[in-house]
Formats: C-alpha cells, structure tokens, sequence
C-alpha cells in the first residue's frame, strides 16, 4: 500500500507531464506574476480539453503497475521511513505552492473582480452561476482578502515541519468549501480544489492517528520521533537552499508582482483606455441599417436595445441577436487584452467589442471580443455634438449603412451610492 501510495502521489506532485511544460512556455512572458501563478497551477494531464477524474484514474493504473513491479524487487525492505519523510516533503511543499498562487491573487483582490459597466446592466438570468459567483465575491474585496490570508497562513505554516498539521488543517477547511462552491456554482476548478484537498489530506494523515488518540479516544498518543540524517555537508546547505529559494520565489517575488499589478488594475479587464469621458450607458436614440429607420424592438435580432462604453476599449451591445456563450470557469491570467475575455465569459445578453480609435479621433474600428461569434467588425465614423450625445455611422459586418445615435443616460448603481454613503450611513434609493 505504500509503495503505491508513494508512487500515485509522487507522479500527482512532481511534474512529469511534457504538456505542462508546452503550456508554460507558450504563455511565458517574462517572469510576470502570470508566469508564477502557471507554474504553481499544475496538475497531471493524459486528456485534452477540462480536467476531469480520469486524469486521477491513469496516475492510479501507472501508480498500481509501478507498485507490483516494486514489490517484486524490493519484497524484502522491513520499512520505507524516510521515503515517506520525503513524500510529505514534496505533498506539503507542492500544497503549499498552490495554496499561495491563489492565496495573493485574493489578498490583493484580483481573483474576482468588481463587476463591469457592461455587467452591472446585464440580465440576472443571463448569467452564469459562476459568474454569478464570481460577482459576488467581487463586489465584497474585503472578504476577498480575509480569504486570501487564510490561504497564505495555511501556506506558510506548512512550509514547517511542526506546524504542517496545523496547516493542513486550515487548508482542509478552507479548501472543502472551495471544492463545493465549485460543485454548487458548476466552476470548472472542483478536480484542482479536490486534488489541493487530498494533498491536505495526505499532510494531515501523519499525524491523525495520534490526534485522535489524544482528543477523541483520550489515551496516550505516542509521537514520531523518526529524524533524518543527512550526514554530507553540501546536503544540509542544498536543503536550506532550495527552502529559501522556494520561498523567495512563490512568496516574496510572487507577493510583490501580485501587488504591483493589483495596482495596475484588474488583469480580467483590458488596460488600453478607452474614449475619453464617454464611460457610461447609452440609449439608442435612433438606429439605421440599410438606410430604413428601426424603431425600439425588443425583440429586433439587430436592432441596438442599449450601449454601454466602458473605461477601457470595450462596447458592448444589447440586442436579440443570439450570443454564443463563453463558458471559460477557471482561473487564467492573460497578459495581452485581446485574451482577457472575463467580461463577457459566462455572460449572455450582450455583445462584446474591442475598439481603436483613429488617430484624428474621428473614426471607430470595432472588432468582436468573443471568438465564438467570428468575424464580426465594424467601421464606423465617430461624431461627439455634446458631452451626452455619441453618432456612429458606417458599415456593419455585412457591409450594409449603419447610423446609430447614442444619448448618455444619468443612471444610478447602488454599489457606487453605497460606497460613498459608508457601512453605516443612510442610502435613499
């Protein structure tokens, strides 16, 4: 059982997947705290596409064939004491690892963000329960962080070898609520969040017995007094060597990238500004497509229903025309703006575009965010006749004439009004 047990958590540890390391070094794009977060973020992978529980089903198999071929070597060892000692190694430090990625992107409340313009004036029930989720979280950055530091202190103690129950302890508590939150709000993380959790579990088992001979069963509980004996000298220095190394790199030089790009801003949201002092909701006045006058339809495929201009590069539509759904639910970090597709992941009801802005100002190209809704672009010819009023005209996708007139509406949101007034001052709605 435990040369099983050693093999099966060793090949979930240690990353011997050639993919994981195509895929970091696809995405590498300097040693940016996106860089660190993908390289804490591993786990095995035999299947393309999501991650399922059949990954755990091939490492078991390899796991299974390696034991009886093991055991048939090495039938006659009386004890593996410090396999195991370096089994919790591994498990408590690759742990660790992960509880830390996640662990800044909250405490500097990034992981969810505050919900959009775009977002805000979206639907209820054209919202995924993640999203959902996710803009609940969001708009509460406070709980975001005190989630956060359970995550970093659970980390942190595990990173030593007396206080790592303890550690795992915290860590199964918090991480069996985030395997469920996954499961309720169908998030696409719950076999990372489990696979996080049997780590926990494998650390907390050392010292479960004695705990529960201590506390439960209320007899003597005898510890473990197992030493390593590490008797060359370059060992004992290349131990505390790769010790320092693992936390300069995942909690000082991942702890100072996570802030300096929290105070960048959002990474789940494009960072090219957008038109100035035109943030905002817009009505649609007035809609011409092919030189025929469009009155307000709800029920119009392309008929504009309402636009909203974000302060980044981003307009979004609402119309009738059929979205295609993202359905991305899992945590990515996206240096380029084009990639960042939080926004509209998970959201119906809207249609996303990216923007450039002529150099003279005067003229709009718009090319679709989404990628499930192909080539969808636009030209259009951008006039501002007072600080409320935007006209677009051009072509659409379909080259046919497009004019549209934008007029701001005043309109109010309550988590805006709330900030201003403070938790305990009077809001009149």
């Amino acid at each position: 059982m435990f040369r099983f047990a050693f093999l099966y958590f060793a090949l979930q540890v240690l990353p011997l997947d050639w993919k994981y390391y195509r895929d970091v070094a696809a995405n590498w794009s300097g040693f940016s705290f996106g860089d660190i977060f993908r390289v804490a973020h591993y786990s095995p992978r035999f299947f393309d596409g999501p991650d399922t529980f059949l990954n755990w089903a091939a490492v078991a198999l390899l796991a299974a064939v390696g034991a009886v071929v093991w055991s048939w070597i090495d039938k006659n060892r009386p004890e593996y004491n410090t396999l195991y000692y370096w089994l919790r190694v591994l498990v408590r430090y690759r742990l660790a690892a992960g509880l830390l990625a996640y662990g800044f992107l909250k405490l500097f409340p990034m992981q969810s963000p505050p919900p959009s313009l775009s977002l805000l004036n979206t639907h209820y029930g054209d919202l995924s329960n993640w999203k959902i989720f996710s803009l609940s979280l969001g708009i509460v950055p406070s709980y975001q962080s005190f989630l956060g530091l359970v995550e970093i202190l659970s980390a942190v103690l595990l990173l030593n070898r007396r206080t790592a129950s303890i550690g795992a302890f915290l860590s199964i508590s918090f991480l069996g609520n985030v395997f469920l939150s996954n499961l309720a709000y169908e998030g696409g993380e719950y076999v990372y969040s489990f696979y996080l959790l049997a780590l926990a579990l494998v650390v907390l088992w050392y010292d479960a017995r004695r705990v529960n001979d201590l506390l439960t069963l209320e007899r003597p509980a005898v510890p473990n007094r197992f030493q390593l004996v590490l008797p060359e000298s370059w060992q004992r220095s290349g131990r505390q060597v790769l010790k320092a190394g693992f936390v300069l790199l995942f909690v000082g030089l991942y702890g100072v990238k996570t802030y300096a790009a929290y105070q960048r801003g959002s990474y789940h949201y494009p960072q090219t500004p957008g038109l100035p002092g035109a943030a905002g909701l817009y009505n649609v006045r007035e809609f011409r497509l092919a030189g025929q006058v469009r009155p307000y339809s709800a029920t119009d495929p392309e008929r504009w229903q309402d636009v909203v201009l974000e302060k980044w590069n981003t307009l979004s539509v609402r119309s009738n025309r059929p979205v295609a759904l993202d359905q991305s639910n899992t945590e990515a970090i996206h240096s380029l703006d084009a990639n960042r597709n939080y926004e509209f992941a998970g959201a119906a009801g809207r249609h996303y575009y990216a923007y450039q802005l002529s150099p003279d100002g005067q003229t709009l190209m718009l090319q679709n965010r989404n990628p499930g809704e192909g080539a969808d672009k636009l030209t259009l010819r951008l006039t501002r006749p007072d600080a409320r009023t935007i006209t677009l005209s051009g072509t659409d996708a379909q080259g046919r004439d497009l004019q549209v007139v934008l007029e701001k509406r005043d309109k109010k949101y309550l988590l805006e009004e709330a900030a201003k007034t403070g938790r305990r001052g009077e809001l009149k709605l």
